[in-house]
């Protein structure tokens, strides 16, 4: 099991697994110690910031769906990388992306890779992006960022791979609701299958 030699010193019931949305995670992480936080960065903060204390994972997870223009659909990406997407508060002066009188960097970096995978940015926001052009991020979702950010000002080590459900483009939203099933399976061959 890959999680395990990337991670020999924490178990499985100490490892959470955190998802936006029950059908990524399928059957595959159903006796598993999983938290389901609901779409979008707010409900993301709030149901991991609860399972944290209670729990006290020695690492944490994030399994779940995203756009990409550069990965086609079905691959997985890992995330180490973390851009929040809609922040905008360019009018008052600050760069785009740019959380203001905050000490976080435009480009959150915190995460474990996993090897053989492709190292990505993701850029979360509260939107359904489906063209993000030359933005500083090759993924999108709605959640990561701020479970990064959760997982790094509680110093939990984090892991965080991305299924590609959609190329982010016109199709984006039919592609996701036919891809987001497949998502479970993709990621059990990624963490726990023998290497061949």
């Amino acid at each position: 099991m890959m999680l395990i030699k990337q991670f020999p010193d924490i178990s499985m019931a100490d490892t959470l697994f955190v998802f936006a949305l029950e059908a990524e995670a399928g059957n595959v992480f159903a006796q598993m110690n999983t938290v389901f936080t609901g779409i979008g960065k707010v409900n993301a903060a709030i149901a991991l910031t609860k399972a944290i204390h209670p729990r006290k994972p020695k690492l944490i997870v994030n399994l779940g769906s995203a756009g990409s223009q550069g990965h086609g659909k079905g691959s997985v990406v890992c995330c180490t990388r973390f851009v929040q997407r809609d922040m905008d508060v360019t009018p008052l002066g600050f760069a785009r992306y740019q959380t203001p009188l905050s000490d976080t960097p435009v480009v959150l970096e915190y995460g474990h890779m996993i090897p053989g995978l492709p190292v990505e940015t993701c850029g979360s926001g509260d939107s359904f992006e489906i063209n993000h052009g030359d933005a500083p991020y090759d993924v999108v979702d709605m959640e990561a960022y701020v479970l990064a950010l959760i997982a790094r000002n509680e110093g939990i080590p984090f892991v965080c791979l991305k299924y590609i459900s959609d190329d982010a483009g016109s199709e984006a939203a039919d592609d996701w609701s036919v891809q987001v099933h497949l998502a479970a399976e993709a990621f059990q061959r990624v963490l726990f299958s023998a290497p061949s």
